[in-house]
């Protein structure tokens, strides 16, 4: 789940509809391969793929058979772009987003129905209920700043201070897009603070004067600016960061990233995996997710990333860090069913009436 992802996603659509013609040609009605022997083509739609995923995952896949083509997008970006091909898919499996999406897919009747060989492996009660996604990894939705600016004494103690506290205008990373999974998920952390059943679209209106302020004060980053590398240099030394995004971004600026941890708690959302209905290639798309959600796959992920699997068998091979991370961390209290409900009326008001 990544941070103002580009609207421009991986594949041209020249690319996307030649695949699906392809793997048409290789299917029977049932989507069984003519050819057993040939690779099983998959297009995956994904915001889960930056900092090498996506070259990792297309390798280890075709080393078990799997030709995988993929779409990166932004989550809200992803979402969209689900929704409007719900009469002509092209992708045949989504992974990363968040439940939100999700739950939102499920009501639209986007997904195909399939219980994982490993469901049962995962922590209670992160898996949909009926079926129709599962959990794969969980991220903490973190504001990180430059320990080399700031301490755990001068850095700000929550989201609020921001905004509220003059010496951090300016000084920290405020969206101008909102397609991105993790920057929805800190305007819910924001806007759930403030809930109030008569207040416009379930917030109050002090929460929506709140997240104007939020708006207002900070540094908006260019098309093309990176936020880590304004973090590095004091561009912008405060920001939105999810937790397994952390690792590499230190290794690469040369900068160890501080965490807020807000008494209130952090936003969690979980990265889910699920089969797009009306896909020609379902026994494929069966076999990836079975393989892909596996506890040996999802172990070699967490090492490889810095992430924390759902996986419970795979947590013994995510790094001490990560884990440390983890269990130091309160988590917020969020109801997920109220942010899916709104999200997209929240983000539509922010973006008309809110940006300045």
């Amino acid at each position: 789940m990544f941070l103002k992802k580009s609207s421009v996603f991986v594949l041209t659509s020249m690319l996307a509809i030649g695949l699906v013609t392809g793997c048409a040609k290789n299917n029977t009605s049932g989507g069984e391969a003519v050819n057993p022997n040939q690779p099983k083509k998959l297009v995956i739609y994904s915001n889960s793929v930056s900092d090498g995923r996506g070259d990792w995952l297309k390798e280890k896949a075709g080393a078990k058979g799997f030709q995988v083509e993929i779409v990166e997008g932004g989550g809200g970006d992803i979402a969209n772009r689900l929704t409007a091909e719900k009469n002509n898919p092209v992708a045949d499996v989504v992974f990363g987003l968040s439940a939100i999406d999700y739950e939102n897919f499920k009501a639209q009747s986007l997904l195909e129905k399939y219980k994982p060989v490993w469901a049962d492996e995962v922590t209670k009660g992160l898996n949909d209920k009926d079926d129709y996604y599962h959990s794969l990894v969980k991220q903490a939705i973190l504001l990180i700043y430059n320990s080399n600016i700031y301490n755990e004494n001068t850095a700000p103690k929550d989201w609020t201070d921001l905004w509220n506290k003059p010496e951090f205008h300016n000084k920290y990373d405020a969206p101008s897009s909102f397609g991105g999974g993790t920057i929805r998920a800190v305007i819910a952390g924001i806007l759930v603070r403030y809930q109030d059943p008569n207040g416009e679209y379930g917030i109050s209106q002090q929460g929506w004067d709140e997240l104007k302020k939020y708006l207002k004060f900070g540094y908006h980053a260019a098309q093309g600016e990176d936020f880590y590398a304004n973090l590095a240099s004091g561009k912008s030394p405060l920001g939105p960061m999810w937790s397994s995004g952390i690792a590499t971004r230190e290794e690469k600026y040369g900068v160890r990233a501080g965490v807020v941890k807000p008494a209130i708690g952090v936003p969690y959302t979980v990265e889910q995996v699920a089969i797009i209905k009306g896909t020609k290639n379902l026994q494929a798309a069966k076999e990836f997710i079975d393989w892909f959600g596996s506890a040996e796959v999802q172990g070699e992920w967490a090492k490889k990333f810095s992430s924390l699997p759902a996986n419970e068998k795979a947590l013994a091979s995510a790094p001490q860090a990560i884990k440390d991370l983890d269990a130091s961390l309160k988590v917020q209290n969020i109801d997920w069913a109220f942010v899916s409900k709104n999200i997209n009326k929240w983000v539509e008001k922010i973006q008309l009436q809110l940006l300045p």
